[in-house]
């Protein structure tokens, strides 16, 4: 493929066939929509200064896969980075938190109880599960994705899942205690 710089209609039209996608994944990993926007905007920003160099097979993988490695990458230098001294009140005061209009429209049916117990888990579970459970990828695909062996990647699932049953015990049905179905998404 010859050495080009995307133009901008190019880098439209790609925003446009995989923005929502990206931003949803990278709101499902990060638990944030503040860490979410920032990775999607270093997300586009690898795919178009890397499109010269890509070679046509699946572009929808190919940004699938830099987003996951960006997420992981943030996730393993946030460990090694010191801890922020604002407290989460003076945090809360200083993000807006508003929601997009096409975040409200696609989250509106994801429960903030699975979210909560999403962000619990370590980023490499994370990963497995939601590319799994939420994007509904095959788990050869998330090897491929993450470079990792499929066995790997059905151990990450499973450890995962039974972490967020762990964390979501508190939702399942007791006896004496009606379950309400529909509207709170239980």
């Amino acid at each position: 493929m010859p050495d080009r710089k995307p133009s901008l209609q190019d880098q439209a039209e790609i925003y446009a066939q995989h923005g929502t996608q990206v931003r949803r994944l990278a709101t499902r990993l990060t638990g944030n929509r503040q860490d979410a926007e920032d990775l999607t905007q270093d997300v586009f920003e690898r795919v178009f200064t890397s499109l010269d160099r890509y070679e046509a097979r699946n572009l929808a993988g190919w940004i699938h896969r830099i987003t996951t490695n960006l997420f992981l990458d943030r996730a393993r230098r946030a460990g090694r980075q010191p801890t922020s001294a604002l407290t989460a009140a003076h945090e809360a005061r200083l993000v807006d938190d508003g929601s997009l209009p096409d975040d409200l429209v696609h989250d509106a049916g994801f429960d903030p109880d699975i979210e909560a117990a999403l962000a619990t888990l370590p980023s490499h579970l994370r990963v497995a599960v939601v590319l799994s459970d939420v994007e509904q990828l095959e788990h050869a695909e998330i090897a491929m994705l993450l470079g990792i062996k499929v066995g790997t990647v059905r151990t990450r699932v499973h450890r995962g899942r039974a972490a967020l049953r762990r964390e979501l015990a508190h939702r399942e049905p007791r006896a004496g205690r009606t379950r309400v179905l529909g509207a709170l998404g239980i």
